[in-house]
């Protein structure tokens, strides 16, 4: 299969772009909107859950046995647990990540009366003041709090100003794009998934592929807090891949460079046969890959499966240095997941048993390695003609 033409250039300007806009777990809308017009501009439709999640379908030679490719919109974030009578802001986390990665960055601050701009400092900020105390003090969200950056010096300046108990606090990227390939920026997990995804449709859309399937382009908006894409698949689809970062880490065996195909997370096995067939067009299409386990770590195709989704499921992902802190990825394996995600959605389905979420009996079922003695006893059960592979 001769592989489809990645756009490189407009990967990297639908990453800056999707950068730029704040979308903290549970302040999403202006996202979902410019990936919907995104998605328009290339062609296809969008259809919208009530809370914002994206389903958009490019048609394919048959509608069931549907393939998906999920990624998700949200990012990490704060939100206002209480108010200070010294005008001080405490925090909350809004997905999982560590107040020490939080202490010093900049934020905005979304209140009913408009938005603030300010800074996540430790209780003990000044060295001025606290002297060697700012190095002994403790790591954690009860350990900071928002400095807004307006009249706010008491409680009832806080008040004046509209900012509330659950207001939202985007934090920002901090985004630098460096000419070797290399790019740097809070919140790439998972703006980067979402740009690859986009990127994959294009070349799709430029070069006329045809699939033997339908295609789900699924964009959900409450990753970070487990939820994920629990309510965007409908039946038709049989196979889906998550894309999300991977963790290159002492330990790990992911890359920010070519692909990293996960065989597990925290929830167990991806599904055997698609995980597979992954690598088997890894190396068919001589795309750098690496295989690895994650062990605190989840994705879209966890909260899927969990909310009852009969679908086989499969991650890949672009290795992040820094996962859930200042991040770090390199654009070499960006492009690698668009090409691996043009030629899995282009290739031929072989379990074509899955185009019915139900079927009677064993017939045209998926066989995997065996002893001898077990390929006896399954053997006569098996259609031959059917390949291990979604």
């Amino acid at each position: 299969m001769t592989m489809l033409v990645i756009d490189t250039e407009y990967l990297q300007k639908t990453l800056a772009k999707l950068l730029e806009i704040p979308s903290p777990t549970g302040y999403t809308d202006t996202i979902v909107r410019f990936v919907t017009r995104e998605l328009k501009s290339l062609g296809l439709d969008a259809e919208l859950t009530r809370r914002g999640a994206i389903c958009a379908i490019r048609q394919g030679s048959r509608r069931k046995g549907a393939r998906a490719i999920v990624t998700h919109l949200d990012t990490l974030g704060a939100q206002v647990k209480f108010v200070k009578e010294d005008g001080r802001l405490a925090l909350v986390p809004v997905g999982h990540w560590s107040a020490r990665f939080a202490e010093g960055a900049r934020g905005t601050i979304f209140s009913e009366s408009g938005f603030y701009r300010g800074t996540i400092l430790p209780l003990k900020a000044s060295g001025h003041t606290f002297n060697e105390e700012i190095d002994t003090q403790p790591i954690g969200w009860d350990h900071v709090e928002f400095r807004v950056d307006a009249l706010a010096r008491s409680f009832e300046d806080i008040e004046r100003l509209g900012i509330d108990i659950g207001d939202m606090i985007a934090i920002d990227p901090q985004s630098e794009f460096i000419d070797n390939g290399f790019i740097v920026s809070r919140h790439l997990d998972n703006k980067a998934g979402v740009a690859v995804a986009l990127t994959a449709l294009k070349a799709m859309q430029d070069e006329k592929q045809r699939t033997p399937v339908d295609i789900h382009f699924l964009f959900t908006i409450a990753e970070e807090v487990g939820v994920g894409a629990s309510s965007v698949l409908t039946p038709d689809v049989a196979s889906m891949i998550s894309v999300d970062n991977g963790t290159s880490a002492p330990g790990q065996n992911s890359s920010e460079f070519g692909v990293t195909i996960a065989m597990a997370d925290q929830t167990g096995p991806f599904d055997y046969h698609l995980t597979k067939k992954l690598v088997s067009l890894c190396r068919e299409n001589d795309i750098r890959f690496q295989k690895d386990i994650f062990k605190y770590y989840r994705s879209d195709s966890a909260s899927a499966v969990e909310a009852g989704a009969d679908v086989r499921t499969g991650l890949i992902t672009f290795g992040v240095d820094a996962s859930h802190g200042y991040e770090r990825i390199h654009m070499h394996a960006l492009r690698s997941l668009a090409e691996l995600i043009t030629a899995y959605l282009g290739s031929p389905v072989e379990i074509k048993r899955d185009f019915e979420q139900f079927k009677a009996g064993i017939t045209g079922f998926t066989s995997q390695s065996s002893t001898e003695a077990e390929q006896d006893l399954t053997k006569d059960a098996v259609n031959e003609d059917l390949g291990p592979q979604a």
